[in-house]
């Protein structure tokens, strides 16, 4: 009877819904999570990101690169203005996914914007400590 209860259209057994349910749900957790994965791989397979996580970065240097380019938007101690707060940015955010943002523009109104390699290194380092 509780079969019935909860499946009222008797054409299935409530079990074999709900089995059917999960499997749908892995399913498509399965290939959201492969997405993600592809998608990150790309991003870390990029030439210029590759360039610039070879290269040691300089935090003064990436601050006064950040006070020249970002601090209008993300204001002077990256903690939001029109942007967001950039504080604790590297906790939420991979290194590489860091460096596509930045350069990518996708986020309107941040603007497109990609600084050479060593200075993309230098902001990334100063990014890192916020």
């Amino acid at each position: 009877m509780a079969d019935n209860a909860l499946n009222p259209d008797h054409s299935k057994p409530a079990s074999a819904t709900s089995r059917w349910l999960l499997w749908a749900t892995v399913a498509i957790a399965c290939l959201l999570a492969t997405f993600f994965v592809v998608r990150h791989v790309q991003a870390a397979a990029d030439p210029y990101v590759q360039e610039v996580l070879a290269l040691q970065g300089d935090r003064d240097r990436g601050q006064e690169i950040f006070q020249m380019n970002c601090a209008v938007c993300h204001g002077i101690e990256a903690d939001g203005e029109v942007g967001p707060s950039l504080l604790g940015v590297s906790a939420r955010k991979s290194k590489s996914k860091l460096i596509q943002q930045v350069v990518s523009g996708n986020t309107p109104p941040m603007p497109q914007f990609q600084p050479e390699a060593k200075d993309m290194a230098d902001l990334l380092e100063y990014l890192e400590q916020l």
